[in-house]
């Protein structure tokens, strides 16, 4: 007869080799360790070395995916919570905690140092002179956090010794076990054996992972020869058949329910839980026994993949992190074995690493055996540039004085001529001031803003008072403008009258025109080009009435040598000829000087005099040719009109043709003055 009192946790019938299965690969059977003992795994630090730190943040995978319930507190604080947790929780539980102090302690160190920073800066220092005061609680910290790693240490060798001593105490029950079935005693003797076996088999706790399987066949096999051997009651087995099949059914429901779990690794160890309990269960009806362990190997094997694919996903990621972590140390190392020579030079680069510094904080671990090693190859380089470029200002400090003392020698030259008013002169040397300003190297960051304020009030003081006198000038420009625009109506009708135009009225035009002063510098181009017009057809009307006396008083010239009959007519003729020809190879010359005038300088103004040049000449060979014609074709002089006089005129030489005097205004630098 079977027993009654037969224990579900024990019966053996149903546990075999198919129960070690679930584990699909040697890397998911590493990680299939029991709950009852705390897997400790160092983080490794990768953080992001800032210039002037002395200690690197620790990084951890979840640092941006949970809130640090430690952050905001100091460290003098963390260091007493981390002592309180060393003595009073057990060293199993506190990982999680021992990681978010250890995170909080060095983001408060970083805090620390950037106030620290921050202060310096706002003393007159210089970013790249900072150095950070010594931490005295980071020794402290240090010795706590080894003090914890020798306790957690302490504790997984107990716990592998532990695991030892129960294999050799369920080695020790097997043995037992063997002799049971051999033995003399009473069935229920023998059954209240068997049940204490089971009791201290369940006691004896965990054995090493790698003997599980072993042990288990072995202990299985023995179950079940005990069970043939004392020939349970059917009724009693049935019954405990049918309760382990109620709490396999179960564990089969949950395994199933784990597949809907969010986080893949917190389902893949609740499942290795379900198949510890599993191994306890008894053995349940045959008809039953593979339909329900392919339920639960089912739901087991899902989860496993699940697992498999996060962590293949996580490798992959890994080995992508390194490839971008390893682009960056390569633009770092760039950048720290570049030459940089001047301040602008320097701060680019440095805004440079900085950036590439954020990006890095944003990249998460590379694959373990690579991470410490990316990380050591970013930090040198960055350790690197930022010692380059403190070893650079160094050597700028003596010109950095020197270029401080050219810029307060501008100063005293800049306020020199700040109450002066020759405003165009003063005006062109302080723009020179200000162009050498430029040319001068950067000044400590100490006096740059001081010195520069002072040089800016003593240009400023000047430039003030030149608008304000220039202002003040406006109602006079206006007023001239109206007498500029009157003579212009004076001559205008002189003009359309064509009387008594002379060359003295035109040189008084101009002088009176120069007279009357400035205009406002909106009207100056449109009045300029205006009377510019007006005394170019004064000048031409004048020229024209000269060249009809002078053709006239040619005739009579030619008139008389006929009567004559003297030669000098042929000989007159060939003069005023090779005139013409050398005039027109001038003008041939002219022409081409043009071109070579439009690349220059100040090509519209030579051009207008080389055009008048040409106009002025062309005119002298059209008179020339009128006198050849004479010559050839002589006419008999015009009766004089009467009631007009003439008067007698001087010839003139050949071209010799009167120049109005042209007079330019002044103007000045300052775009605000009227001119």
């Amino acid at each position: 007869m079977e027993s009654q009192g037969l224990s579900s946790a024990q019966a053996p019938a149903e546990i075999g080799k198919e129960q070690f299965d679930t584990v699909e690969s040697p890397q998911e059977e590493a990680v299939a360790v029991d709950s009852t003992e705390t897997e400790i795994v160092e983080t490794a630090q990768d953080t992001t070395p800032a210039a002037g730190t002395t200690e690197p943040a620790a990084e951890t995978e979840n640092a941006a995916q949970s809130a640090n319930p430690y952050a905001g507190k100091d460290q003098a604080e963390l260091i007493d919570l981390l002592a309180k947790m060393l003595e009073e929780r057990p060293v199993q539980n506190l990982r999680g905690d021992v990681e978010a102090v250890k995170i909080a302690f060095y983001k408060a160190g970083r805090a620390k140092i950037e106030a620290q920073r921050a202060a310096f800066i706002a003393d007159g220092g210089a970013p790249e002179e900072f150095k950070p005061a010594g931490n005295e609680n980071e020794a402290r910290f240090k010795e706590l956090l080894l003090r914890y790693r020798e306790k957690r240490d302490a504790f997984v060798n107990r716990a592998e010794q532990e695991k030892e001593r129960a294999y050799a105490a369920k080695l020790q029950i097997i043995e037992e076990l063997k002799e049971l079935v051999n033995g003399n005693e009473t069935l229920g003797q023998t059954f209240n054996t068997f049940r204490e076996l089971q009791q201290r088999w369940k006691d004896a706790g965990l054995v090493p992972q790698e003997k599980i399987k072993d042990l288990w066949e072995t202990y299985h096999h023995h179950v079940e020869n005990f069970y043939n051997y004392i020939k349970i009651n059917k009724e009693l087995r049935d019954l405990d058949l049918k309760k382990n099949y109620e709490a396999k059914t179960e564990l089969a429901e949950e395994a199933e329910a784990l597949m809907l779990e969010p986080s893949a690794t917190d389902a893949f160890h609740k499942l290795q839980k379900l198949h510890d309990q599993w191994r306890e269960i008894g053995p349940v009806a045959p008809e039953f026994k593979d339909t329900l362990w392919e339920r639960f190997k089912a739901a087991s094997t899902q989860i496993n993949k699940r697992h498999q694919e996060y962590f293949e996903g996580l490798k992959a990621e890994q080995k992508q992190n390194l490839t971008l972590k390893t682009e960056l140390c390569e633009k770092v190392e760039e950048l720290a074995g570049s030459t940089f020579t001047s301040h602008k030079e320097w701060n680019a680069a440095s805004e440079q690493i900085i950036e590439i510094q954020k990006v890095w904080k944003t990249i998460g671990f590379a694959p373990k055996k690579d991470n410490t090693q990316i990380y050591e190859r970013f930090r040198a380089a960055c350790d690197k540039f930022f010692e380059a470029k403190r070893a650079f200002y160094q050597g700028m400090k003596v010109e950095i004085a020197d270029n401080l003392q050219a810029k307060l020698d501008l100063c005293v030259q800049a306020e020199a001529l700040q109450d002066s008013e020759d405003w165009k002169a003063t005006t062109d040397a302080l723009i020179a001031l200000q162009k050498r300003w430029k040319e001068i190297g950067a000044t400590s960051r100490k006096h740059s803003e001081q010195v520069w304020k002072r040089f800016r009030a003593a240009s400023d003081r000047f430039f003030t008072r030149k608008a304000e006198h220039f202002g003040n000038q406006d109602s006079q420009y206006a007023e001239n403008l109206t007498r500029k625009e009157s003579l212009l109506d004076e001559m205008r009708k002189r003009l359309q009258e064509k009387a008594n135009i002379t060359f003295d009225a035109i040189k008084e035009y101009q002088r009176r025109w120069a007279e009357i002063g400035f205009v406002p510098i909106k009207k100056k181009e449109a009045i300029q080009t205006e009377y510019r017009r007006v005394v170019d057809g004064l000048f031409d009307l004048l020229r024209g009435e000269e060249r009809e006396r002078h053709i006239r008083n040619f005739r009579d010239k030619v008139a008389q040598i006929q009567e004559s009959g003297s030669r000098r007519l042929s000989m007159e003729r060939d003069r005023l000829y090779n005139k013409i020809r050398q005039i027109e190879g001038d003008i041939q010359i002219w022409e081409n000087n043009i071109g070579f005038f439009a690349k220059s300088k100040n090509a519209e103004a030579l051009m207008r005099e080389v055009q008048n040049k040409i106009a002025r000449a062309k005119e002298q060979i059209a008179t020339l040719t009128e006198k050849i014609r004479l010559i050839d074709h002589p006419e008999p002089a015009p009766a004089p009109k009467i009631g007009k006089e003439t008067e007698p005129e001087p010839e003139k030489t050949a071209g010799a043709e009167p120049v109005a005097e042209k007079t330019e205004e002044p103007t000045t630098t300052n775009s605000t003055e009227q001119e």
